[in-house]
């Protein structure tokens, strides 16, 4: 049973090519037995054949010689084997009792004698135990009263040699067609699914981002059915280009009723100022939250590697007046082959809101640093602000905690991170920076590494 699950998720190459071989197994052991069975047949009767021949020149030439009161052979049978002692070739007459004549091959030697009132033919053994195939039957001979018993013996050895060696040649011949065909059909099946690997490569590319269709220069199932993918991710691609165009309408469309209630709400007295700036804030950040999520692109399957370096430079440089403005120092380590696979908007917002984050709660200092391991590439940014402890870091880690719930140190920037990883298959981890702030690490899907440091 545990053999199924996996024949279930066999290749078509593998299916076909086993389904080959069960017929190859099946059919050619068939076809042998039915040839061989056909030669045995045919070999055996030419051979029963000679042996009826030659028992009826015995038949022919036997005489009785009234004065001599004894059985004659007028003359030999052509074979010297019949005259070469235990030859294997034999004949014998006989009338079962004083009578008797016989082949100077059978020397002190008698054959079987069994009544048979017409041409019979079995298996014996005959001198110094050789097989022999044996024809014999009942005669009358004037003026005998008893009938004479004449047969013919030759040995099996020919024919038992021929039949093994056609048997041999059968089996070897059987075994190269066999060969002969799992090969060809391999070929077959290997030009037949052409086709098939070609589609394989062209989903790949566009899983990684390197084409944004798939060829339809295809038979005609496949180049159909690569027409209603590329029908799928066109119209997928239009989608998310819309839901993204109306998320950031949405967002303009929000900034300036949010804006106006927040200038108004200056006009209020406290403790009523408070509440409703407190509230605005809420929505705000709620706005901010599920714009980007709707916003972002997800699945690094779609997306072509992106430099990340160049992707994060207008982030950097937006980021790094305000940094001065405060009087942070915002510093980076990014090797500039580090690639990601990830939409570079979506890195944008992604970095963007850690290094935000960083640079709310920093005292000093902000580095952003990036690598690759394990297949994996990450992107980390540190600070030297009051962080987080480690209860505080594993409640903002388990399963279904609001990281804008947090104490200080983390806020809604990094619950729009967390979301942007997990949409990528990624993930976020919190730790303590060197700094003695926070370090907050995002792995996410790598780019072609050595591609990128070709292109360079």
């Amino acid at each position: 049973m545990s053999r199924l699950p996996s024949l279930a998720r066999a290749s078509l190459a593998t299916r076909l090519l086993l389904a080959a071989l069960l017929v190859i197994l099946v059919s050619l052991p068939l076809a042998g037995l039915g040839l061989g069975h056909h030669f045995r047949a045919s070999t055996t009767a030419a051979f029963d054949e000679r042996l009826e021949a030659l028992l009826n020149v015995v038949i022919v030439e036997v005489r009785y010689d009234a004065l001599e009161q004894r059985l004659r052979h007028e003359r030999s049978l052509g074979d010297p084997r019949f005259e070469q002692v235990f030859s294997g070739w034999y004949w014998q007459v006989s009338d079962g009792a004083e009578r008797l004549l016989a082949s100077r091959s059978l020397w002190d030697q008698r054959l079987p004698v069994v009544p048979a009132s017409g041409p019979e033919v079995r298996d014996v053994m005959g001198p110094r135990g050789v097989p022999l195939r044996l024809i014999e039957r009942d005669i009358r001979l004037a003026p005998l009263e008893r009938p004479l018993h004449v047969s013919v013996a030759l040995s099996r050895e020919g024919l038992d040699a021929e039949l093994a060696g056609f048997t041999r040649l059968l089996v070897l011949s059987l075994l190269g067609l066999a060969l002969l065909l799992l090969v060809a059909l391999a070929a077959q099946v290997r030009w037949a699914l052409a086709p098939l690997r070609r589609l394989q490569g062209d989903l790949r590319d566009v899983e990684n981002g390197e084409a944004e269709r798939l060829d339809t220069r295809l038979p005609g199932e496949l180049s159909r059915l690569a027409g209603a993918i590329n029908g799928v991710l066109e119209r997928d691609r239009r989608l998310m280009e819309r839901a993204r165009h109306a998320a950031g309408n949405l967002a303009h469309a929000l900034k300036t009723p949010v804006s106006v209630l927040t200038t108004q709400a200056d006009s209020f007295e406290e403790p009523l100022r408070q509440r409703m700036r407190a509230e605005l804030r809420r929505i705000d950040e709620a706005v901010r939250h599920h714009l980007a999520r709707a916003s972002a692109a997800g699945d690094a399957g779609l997306h072509r590697p992106s430099r990340c370096l160049e992707v994060l430079a207008p982030v950097l440089e937006g980021l790094g007046r305000l940094a001065e403005r405060r009087g942070i120092r915002l510093s980076h380590s990014l090797p500039p082959e580090l690639m990601l696979r990830m939409d570079p908007q979506d890195l944008q917002e992604l970095v963007g809101n850690l290094l935000e984050n960083a640079l709310r709660w920093a005292a000093t200092t902000v580095i952003l640093s990036g690598g690759e391991e394990g297949g994996a590439c990450w992107i980390e940014v540190s600070d030297d602000g009051p962080g987080m402890s480690e209860a505080q870091r594993q409640h903002a880690m388990a399963r279904g905690a609001r990281l804008d719930e947090q104490e200080p140190g983390s806020g809604l920037g990094l619950a729009i991170v967390a979301d942007l990883a997990a949409l990528y298959g990624g993930r976020l981890a919190l730790g303590r920076s060197p700094l003695g702030g926070l370090a907050s690490r995002v792995w996410l899907p790598a780019g072609p590494l050595s591609k990128a440091q070709g292109a360079t």
